[in-house]
């Protein structure tokens, strides 16, 4: 018999004591989950944010031209920069020729003429202006050539595996590609790294050089709870849309590509996020840092050590379900000190219906030092004794 502690009264205790309430009523228990409708744009993807668990999706991995998509990748480079401080927003930007000229939808800034950080963030964000992101790469990079290998390099670090990037405002290149699912991975890391800017992305209308545009994202007029993210058509890319949504605490965030007209790319991504809302819940169980049981330490200074988890635990599931959730622990046969914070000490697994739906590695949340000579003598001996007794 293998020596697995199996904390049976932790992993009863943990659903009612450690979770937290639902963010909103579910509806009448064994109210079914329908299957997820079907789009006819050629991919898509439904995720949400804090689990990030996938709630539909069709070919998401397919690499596809983004179009103006693209600004959310340039827009996080130039976030990344403004929070580590090497540029401030009231910045003054001298527009070159080649920033002018670029084709496309633009902010309508002319050569020569100085703007800030701001004003062309907002004509990137909000007018989709290809002028403007190639002013801002210009600026940052000094080339667009040089923040394209800018945008590859987070794109890595954020696991974006079928994307590359070769200019800033996608306009069609054959090199030029991402996927569903990497649009998806960037707007949540947007969303969640850079709160203090993402509100550009619900502006609605932005005037400059007393030119008036709207924001393209129309589905900011059509449902309150959307605060954001980005539209792109091109030929080639056909209708796409990057949207995120937020109703009683729960954040979803849909993406749509080529869909076949401006308005399918609406229709489409709310059909996408009404039904995630209407059929699903997610609940935070644990924070980070939360004590979630103690175990027994041999050879230490204390007897008792606190255990926890590392990063808080979302889990997005059918809506009504919540109190069928079950927390079940593993941990090592004999916890020996020394013992650091921070080391993964066991498992914690959420269930539903039997198959596991998330799990995070159980780590202790202090250290433990070893105990004196006298003290490590004797809890030695009574694990010796204890293991003359243990099944083989």
């Amino acid at each position: 018999m293998k020596k697995i502690l199996m904390l049976f009264v932790l992993a009863m205790a943990i659903p009612m004591a450690a979770m937290a309430q639902r963010p909103t009523p579910p509806p009448p228990k064994g109210l079914p989950t329908p299957a997820a409708p079907a789009l006819g744009a050629n991919s898509y993807i439904l995720i949400d944010f804090n689990s990030g668990r996938v709630l539909v999706e069709s070919s998401p991995d397919t690499a596809v031209e983004p179009a103006s998509i693209t600004k959310v990748m340039t827009s996080y480079v130039v976030f990344t920069e403004l929070a580590a401080g090497n540029i401030q927003l009231d910045e003054l930007v001298n527009v070159s020729e080649a920033a002018w000229r670029t084709g496309g939808s633009r902010m309508f800034i002319e050569p020569g003429m100085e703007v800030t950080i701001e004003q062309l963030i907002k004509g990137m964000v909000i007018q989709s202006g290809n002028d403007a992101s190639v002013a801002l790469a210009e600026h940052l990079a000094g080339s667009e050539a040089a923040f394209a290998d800018l945008m590859n390099h987070y794109a890595a670090q954020l696991g974006m595996l079928n994307s590359h990037f070769m200019n800033s405002t996608g306009l069609p290149h054959a090199e030029h590609y991402t996927t569903a699912r990497d649009v998806a991975l960037l707007s949540v890391a947007l969303i969640e790294d850079f709160p203090d800017y993402y509100h550009w992305y619900s502006e609605k209308e932005y005037t400059f050089n007393n030119i008036r545009q709207h924001n393209r994202n129309n589905l900011l007029w059509r449902d309150p709870a959307v605060d954001g993210l980005k539209t792109g058509h091109t030929q080639a890319a056909g209708y796409c849309l990057a949207a995120s949504a937020k109703r009683d605490g729960m954040r979803l965030v849909s993406v749509v590509l080529g869909s076949s007209s401006e308005a399918s790319r609406v229709t489409e991504s709310q059909s996408l996020l009404n039904y995630g809302f209407r059929f699903f819940e997610t609940v935070q169980l644990y924070k980070a840092g939360q004590e979630l049981a103690q175990g027994k330490v041999w050879k230490g200074e204390t007897e008792q050590i606190k255990l926890g988890i590392e990063e808080q635990l979302f889990v997005t599931i059918p809506r009504g379900r919540y109190d069928e959730l079950d927390a079940q622990v593993e941990m090592r046969p004999e916890l020996i000190a020394p013992l650091t914070a921070g080391e993964t000490v066991g498992e914690i697994s959420i269930r539903l219906e039997g198959s596991e739906i998330a799990s995070r590695g159980l780590v202790a949340l202090e250290s433990i030092n070893e105990a004196g000579f006298f003290g490590r003598t004797w809890d030695g001996v009574t694990m010796w004794f204890g293991g003359l007794f243990e099944d083989d």
